[in-house]
């Protein structure tokens, strides 16, 4: 039976590329079973997704990064090959269960393109949900002064599960610089696409009265910049004056958990690229 596997890559844009992946490919026997590429004429670079099968089922993610290594040094390629095992997701969550739920319903549906392996809170009361869809619950109650035991512990959770995702599902926590370093490029977060122009507590009230037209959110990978870090995916939604603050709340979460759900699954499917500050993203 062939075995299934991702390539992703980005380089500097010049000719012969696509030919050297496709050549390296067919020279092994492969079949190209899905290609999307996006050239970048403004930075000058080349970002590339291509799904394949190889027939032999004993090779492995190593033994194609070793081969492929050579092909990568030549295009000045930042490379990385997967195979076809799920995504592990830790997921953080705080006391709002929108998005976490919409998270374990796509989990349990097979559509969320990961497995979810551990639900941690700095808070309990989201343990129920976490448990009827039979999925370990860790409490980690943080405070200003137990905060850097708090992000150890995390850490101690990530590499015990065995997570290559970490997903911010509403976690009302600031993460530190040096947490956010650490889970550089493997932590998501989503937030109301307010920020920043309402800041602060009770953000669809700051909306409702100025009349916003417009409610969303944006999902991004976790950085030390708050709410800063490239933006994966946002949801948008029109309102108008009819809505009352209740109802943007309504709308606001539906856009959340829109948003993050997409983006855990585009990342989990090998779909995002880093581009400077933002990102390419191949659905």
């Amino acid at each position: 039976m062939a075995q299934p596997f991702t390539l992703t890559l980005s380089c500097p844009e010049r000719a012969g590329i696509v030919h050297a992946v496709t050549s390296f490919l067919v020279g092994r026997g492969c079949d190209i079973v899905e290609h999307q590429q996006f050239d970048d004429d403004v930075r000058g670079s080349l970002f590339l997704r291509t799904s394949f099968s190889c027939p032999e089922h004993t090779v492995t993610v190593e033994d194609l990064t070793r081969e492929f290594a050579a092909v990568a040094g030549e295009f000045q390629m930042e490379f990385r090959i997967s195979d076809d095992r799920p995504e592990r997701v830790l997921v953080m969550v705080s006391k709002f269960g929108h998005c976490l739920n919409d998270l374990l319903f796509r989990w349990r549906a097979g559509s969320l393109g990961a497995d979810i392996a551990v639900v941690v809170s700095n808070h309990e009361d989201l343990r129920p949900m976490v448990e009827a869809a039979g999925l370990p619950f860790v409490h980690v109650p943080v405070t200003a002064e137990t905060k850097p035991e708090a992000e150890q512990r995390l850490l101690e959770l990530v590499d015990e599960y065995q997570a290559d995702l970490v997903v911010l599902a509403r976690y009302m926590q600031v993460l530190s610089n040096d947490l956010c370093v650490k889970l550089q490029g493997r932590a998501i977060n989503i937030h109301h696409s307010f920020l920043p122009g309402f800041k602060g507590a009770k953000p669809y009230h700051q909306a409702y009265d100025r009349g916003v037209k417009y409610v969303g959110a944006t999902a991004h990978y976790v950085t030390a910049d708050l709410d800063e870090g490239p933006i994966i995916e946002q949801e948008v939604l029109r309102v108008d004056h009819s809505y009352s603050p209740r109802s943007l709340v309504t709308a606001g979460r539906d856009a959340e958990a829109l948003a993050l759900s997409r983006a855990v699954r585009w990342h989990c499917e090998h779909r995002v690229l880093l581009n400077g500050n933002s990102t390419v993203v191949f659905r």
